[in-house]
């Protein structure tokens, strides 16, 4: 039986604590001073004296209201005073996903080096090499997700056992993940007198399992109800037409200002993103098929306005903890409403206000108003077109410039002495990619240069299913002519380029772009990763 729902706290008729008055040491408090924090949030006016006094804690509160903080000072505040041993870290958090895990270090870092603390992170994708080495200089606070620290416990590279005080932040969506297993083990591995702290949304079967497992007697701290949207945050369905989806999400994405765009699957994300720098728009992708390197590129390009539009897929969003996100697009709608006010979350953050547009073709508005009901939100719905002036009001969006982000590789040349007319070249033209065959051999391009979906540009399908075209390779070598096999060098025209539609089993937005303009093709009920 999952636990009953905890009051919810609220500020004393005294006022606000000040973080003096909670507790926190005279350092934390001028560090906090420092970095522009003037009084707390309720999550850490509300956990902060248990914390400090060392006892277990089931804390509740919406993405974006200071969780971060409210465990991370306390951890810091109980370490201070002493050093770790080589190998054996004295705290511990354990977070679901690697960019989650960067942004808790960073937050933390100014109360760190103010209590002369030293913090590491622990993910996957980055050199194990490298966190050993930092391991053995010794940690005070470790980050982690559970695979990777798994992979350093059972090699014998990180020590558990003095642990003092561990933290599990986004509870619930590590149990959505599958990382529970691993979570237990590595609770195991810690001093079952050490304090927890456990942090989540809601509080269904999984989490209320972990919590009586491994918290005692644990005060339990709500701030808010887990399915209460938050109040400055607005709800909209915008109903659009499938042909019309991919030029709306294009005006809306050149529109000021940081954008979220949610997507089902990785290739959805790579195609759309593809599709809006062609168009204009500065735009990153963030899914499980980027290296670690590359996320982190996307994620630094988006906080710095430098590529303010962000097209993510659910898995890796659940580590996007950004402030000034003023807008979340749904592009593809969520798996359920969970994930509608876990993506919803990404906005709208310490107070700030933001919009949450939901896409929605006719054939899906029932999923939708249900997702919509069970997230207890009401939305506004409005039928949009492109240009529709709701679109403008609603979000901003304006016609995106058709200037590409990326410039156009230089053509080809041929070489010197090839022949033109109706004959074959004899010579080879060579680009970036590789080298090609002239279009008269076969029309069979050479180069490696390869789609977002894996097949070579030379074999992609054009958006009539027919003839086989080609996109012109980036390098310029291996074009073919759409119509012939025959033409030369010097009169063969590349295709435009074609991408690949998501397959039916994602149900995500489908794109192809032909003649050079971009449309969608509405999917049927959405499925998730």
């Amino acid at each position: 039986m999952a636990r009953p729902e905890p009051p919810l706290w609220t500020v004393p008729a005294s006022g606000m604590p000040t973080f003096a008055e909670l507790g926190l040491p005279e350092p934390v408090v001028r560090a906090l001073a420092a970095e522009g924090f003037t009084a707390p949030f309720p999550i850490q006016a509300a956990t902060l004296p248990d914390t400090l006094a060392a006892r277990d804690l089931l804390g509740r509160g919406q993405t974006g209201s200071g969780k971060t903080l409210a465990f991370g000072l306390a951890i810091l505040s109980r370490l201070a005073g002493e050093r770790a041993r080589p190998k054996a870290p004295r705290g511990l958090v354990l977070v679901p996903t690697r960019e989650l895990a960067t942004q808790v270090v960073d937050a933390l870092a100014p109360f760190a080096a103010a209590l002369g603390l030293r913090t590491a992170v622990v993910v996957g994708g980055l050199s194990m090499t490298k966190q050993v080495a930092e391991l053995r200089r010794g940690v005070d606070l470790l980050v982690a997700t559970p695979g990777r620290l798994t992979d350093h416990t059972g090699q014998g590279t990180c020590d558990l056992s003095e642990v003092t005080i561990t933290a599990l932040d986004e509870a619930d969506r590590m149990a959505d993940m599958g990382f529970l297993p691993q979570v237990r083990a590595i609770l195991d591995l810690t001093p079952r007198d050490g304090q927890r702290l456990l942090f989540s949304a809601t509080l269904d079967n999984d989490v209320d399992a972990l919590v009586a497992r491994y918290l005692t007697d644990p005060v339990t701290r709500a701030v808010a109800s887990a399915a209460a949207p938050v109040e400055t945050m607005d709800h909209h369905v915008f109903q659009v037409d499938a042909a019309d989806r991919l030029q709306v999400v294009s005006e809306i994405a050149a529109r000021d200002g940081r954008t979220l765009f949610f997507v089902r699957t990785k290739h959805g994300a790579d195609r759309l993103v593809k599709t809006l720098r062609r168009s204009g728009v500065a735009a990153g992708p963030l899914h499980g098929g980027k290296s670690q390197n590359a996320r982190n590129r996307a994620l630094d390009g988006f906080r710095s306005g430098e590529a303010p539009v962000l097209v993510a897929t659910d898995v890796a969003a659940r580590g996007i903890h950004i402030d000034d996100v003023g807008l979340v697009v749904h592009v593809d709608p969520p798996a359920d409403h969970k994930a509608y006010l876990h993506r919803a979350g990404r906005t709208a953050r310490a107070g700030e206000d933001g919009v949450v547009v939901t896409l929605a073709t006719p054939d899906q508005r029932r999923e939708v108003d249900d997702l919509t009901r069970q997230a207890g939100v009401t939305a506004t719905v409005t039928t949009v077109a492109p240009g529709s002036p709701a679109l403008a009001e609603v979000t901003g969006a304006r016609e995106p410039s058709g200037e590409p982000v990326d410039p156009p590789k230089a053509p080809a040349q041929p070489a010197a002495g090839g022949r033109s007319g109706g004959g074959r070249s004899s010579g080879t033209r060579r680009g970036s990619g590789g080298t090609g065959r002239a279009a008269g051999e076969r029309g069979r391009g050479g180069g490696s240069d390869r789609s977002a979906g894996g097949r070579s540009d030379g074999a992609r399908r054009g958006s009539d299913g027919g003839s086989r075209g080609t996109s012109p390779s980036r390098g310029g070598s291996g074009a073919r002519d759409s119509g012939s096999r025959g033409r030369s060098a010097a009169s063969a025209r590349p295709a435009p380029a074609s991408g690949r539609g998501e397959g039916s089993r994602s149900g995500a937005v489908r794109m192809s772009e032909s003649g050079g303009g971009s449309t969608p093709r509405g999917g049927g009920r959405r499925r998730g990763r």
